[in-house]
């Protein structure tokens, strides 16, 4: 079975056939784009809802309307109010999401239009779905995916892209401009793979002690914190939490303890003054904090900075491949076996995934 690594080294190559092939894979729901509707809502959970964070904001900004993430259960049980204004979006990565497999069918049956994102042309949601969308990348063995997350942030943002050329609202110029950016983003990821090796191996014996770490992130890349609370949790199975820049300032500061370990996620954009005052607060109070820029930044021997210049809303393309690669590093130290789950008996009782 190919590792988290594996897949992590075929982004590039991934990126490559989304990007060369988004017309074809956008086809359905750029032929949708003719209706008028005033907002977007993505339902996802997990890995999928972090990538969708990690989308939003680049979408909303090409679209000029709001775009939502919701959660399938509470949507489908309890607040299914479905508009015709709306593009509804589902995304199940390996296709077995119960929650998100209900929540189709439940806007199918009402009479809704629904598009659903997945790289399993064959898994039960693709089945269930009657508008599915291929990823473009062959499906993942290993469970905790990480090619899969970094697709379906491309996938969205070319969504966005493509809509919002069909509708007028951005230039020829202005969408050729966008596809350069993400074909030179794509064209740096073996770089960009090559430093977050380095980086995570020249810290991995402080992380091995580390039994708290806070990711914290802000506009595109708080789907990148909350993907590193995701991916720690599950493989190195310690206590993780991924917070925007603001939510962490507002309360869980307070329960901070000098073991913490603190990873900021810098775009660059327009709240790292903010972040900077952030850091220095913390810095007086535990000796492990340390950053992943998107370019430059004000990078210390103990930080990464990737020297990319890009849209900050662009950023998330590329900021999860340290994340990912430190979740499964640590793991692996630690003798962790991903190929077995810790709890077996967890999907047979609770039927989360089909």
């Amino acid at each position: 079975m190919k590792n988290m690594e594996d897949y992590i080294h075929k982004e590039p190559s991934i990126y490559k056939n989304i990007l060369e092939n988004r017309k074809q894979i956008l086809e359905p729901m750029i032929k949708w784009a003719h209706s008028e509707y005033r907002a977007v809502v993505i339902f996802a959970t997990g890995s999928s809802s972090n990538a969708a964070f990690s989308a939003q904001l680049y979408m909303s900004a090409k679209l000029g309307i709001p775009v939502y993430i919701e959660e399938p259960s509470l949507s489908g049980n309890y607040m299914l109010h479905l508009d015709k204004n709306t593009l509804y979006i589902a995304i199940s990565q390996g296709g077995h999401s119960y929650s998100t497999i209900h929540l189709v069918k439940e806007i199918e049956k009402q009479g809704g239009t629904i598009f659903t994102i997945t790289s399993d042309l064959t898994s039960p949601i693709a089945k269930e779905a009657k508008c599915v969308i291929g990823m473009g990348m062959e499906v993942e063995e290993m469970p905790y995916v990480t090619a899969g997350y970094s697709a379906t942030i491309l996938i969205l943002n070319l969504l966005a892209l493509e809509l919002a050329l069909a509708e007028g609202k951005i230039t020829p110029e202005q969408y050729e401009f966008d596809v350069s950016e993400m074909k030179k983003i794509a064209t740096e990821l073996p770089n960009i793979i090559e430093k977050s090796t380095k980086w995570v191996a020249a810290h991995t014996k402080e992380w091995m002690s580390a039994t708290r770490i806070f990711f914290i992130g802000y506009g595109s890349t708080y789907g990148v914190a909350r993907e590193g609370e995701t991916k720690v949790t599950e493989t190195i199975r310690i206590t993780a939490f991924g917070k925007e820049l603001e939510e962490y300032m507002h309360g869980p500061y307070i329960g901070l303890d000098a073991s913490d370990t603190i990873i900021f996620l810098e775009p660059e954009g327009q709240l790292m003054n903010r972040a900077d005052k952030l850091k220095e607060f913390l810095r007086g109070h535990v000796p492990h904090v340390q950053t992943i820029y998107a370019n430059q930044g004000k990078a210390s021997p103990n930080d990464l900075a990737f020297h990319i210049q890009t849209d900050e809303l662009l950023a998330s393309l590329y900021m999860t491949v340290p994340v990912h690669l430190l979740a499964f590093r640590i793991s692996q130290e630690k003798g962790i076996d991903l190929e077995k789950s810790a709890f077996p008996e967890f999907d047979k009782i609770t039927a989360s995934k089909i």
